[in-house]
This record gives C-alpha cells, structure tokens and sequence, in this order.
C-alpha cells in the first residue's frame, strides 16, 4: 500500500551560501517549505550539509543567518546540529528558492 504524503511540500536541493556574520559559507542544502493557513504565512526548513567550517563559525549553537541559493535569499535561523552535524535551518514568508506552484 503506498502512503500518500500529507503535504506536497515544495522544496529546493543543490548548492547554498550561508551567511554567518558577513562570513559566506558555500554549503549544500535539502529544503521544504509549506503555506500554514492558521498564521498565514509560509514555512520553509531542511537541513545543511555537514560543512565544517560552517560548525567552526557557529560551534553547535543556534544562529541567525542569511541563506542564499541560485535564486532568491532570505533571513533563517540555524538550529543545533542533529547526531550526524547536519543544522537544522527555517525560516518564515517567501523562502530562497522558487516555488514550482502556488503554496
């Protein structure tokens, strides 16, 4: 039986800059984001390739960032890292990638 997912969440994955105190940290990201109807707004997330000099700046700890892609970027916030040092980024409104259809 195939599940059907519970939201066809649009998303970008490929290449990314970070943006770390006016540090650019070129990385690899896998996005997601979704329209949430009960605040009405937008939420995009994915996670940030293991980069170890991305880890070096922020030393597994939450940080505000700008991520940039090939086209578009916006304010995000990076959570800690997961067991595999990959962060956690999300942020909110129009995300930094190009939506295939209306979210």
């Amino acid at each position: 039986m195939e599940v059907e997912p519970e939201h066809d969440d649009p998303g970008y994955t490929g290449p990314a800059t970070v943006v770390v105190n006016d540090t650019e940290v070129e990385v690899e990201v896998d996005l997601r984001g979704f329209f949430q109807p009960i605040d009405g707004r937008f939420h995009w997330y994915g996670r940030v390739a293991v980069n170890t000099r991305l880890n070096d700046l922020v030393s597994g700890n939450r940080a505000d960032v700008v991520l940039r892609t090939p086209t578009g970027e916006r304010p995000a916030e990076l959570s800690d890292p997961d067991l595999w040092g990959r962060y956690r980024v999300s942020g909110e409104s129009t995300p930094p990638f190009t939506l295939d259809h209306d979210a």
